[in-house]
């Protein structure tokens, strides 16, 4: 299953809710979404600065992780931004894979 990043910001409202919950209760609640679409959650953590919090999640494909993510940021506690992770073994594929690019301006 392909493997994203998901960085959330939470908005004011979105950090007096998690006071509320507390971060296992949010933890618990990111980790059922995740299961209930269909993936696992491979690591989440709450860190400082532009993000509050950092999930590695494996899902079956890019519009799973997506749907998650639009309906997380359409609650409007929270932004998230999503990053594809790749393996070592799929970035030496990516590596093999032939490119014919010219940069602009040159022959």
């Amino acid at each position: 299953m392909p493997k994203f990043l998901v960085q959330a910001s939470y908005t004011a409202d979105g950090l007096k809710g998690l006071v509320k919950d507390t971060a296992s209760g949010r933890r618990a609640a990111v980790t059922e979404m995740i299961e209930a679409a269909g993936g696992t959650v491979e690591g989440f953590y709450f860190s400082l600065g532009d993000y509050d919090a950092l999930v590695v999640v494996d899902v079956p494909d890019t519009a799973t992780v997506a749907g998650l993510c639009v309906g997380v940021s359409a609650s409007g506690l929270a932004r998230t931004n999503t990053r594809a992770l790749l393996t070592v073994e799929e970035m030496d594929q990516a590596l093999a894979k032939p490119v014919s690019y010219k940069p602009p301006g040159t022959a």
